[in-house]
C-alpha cells in the first residue's frame, strides 16, 4: 500500500519523504553512539522512536 501512497503525494511532498528516508540512518547511528555513552530518559525515549520510524520506513509501511 505504501508504493501506492507514495506516487499520489505531490513532488515535493514525496522529495521530502525521500530525504528524510535516506537521512535516518546517519541519524539512527548518531543516536545510538550518544545513548550508549550518555544514557538518559530522553535518550532512550528518543532512540525507540528513531527505530520505530527506521522499521516502518525499511518494511515499507509509509
Amino acid at each position: 500500500m505504501s508504493r501506492l501512497y507514495r506516487y499520489r503525494l505531490p513532488p515535493w511532498c514525496r522529495t521530502c519523504l525521500f530525504v528524510f528516508e535516506k537521512a535516518l540512518l546517519p541519524i539512527l547511528v548518531f543516536q545510538c553512539i550518544r545513548t550508549i555513552f550518555f544514557p538518559t530518559t530522553f535518550d532512550v525515549f528518543l532512540l525507540g522512536i528513531i527505530v520505530g520510524v527506521f522499521l516502518a520506513f525499511r518494511y515499507k509501511w509509509i
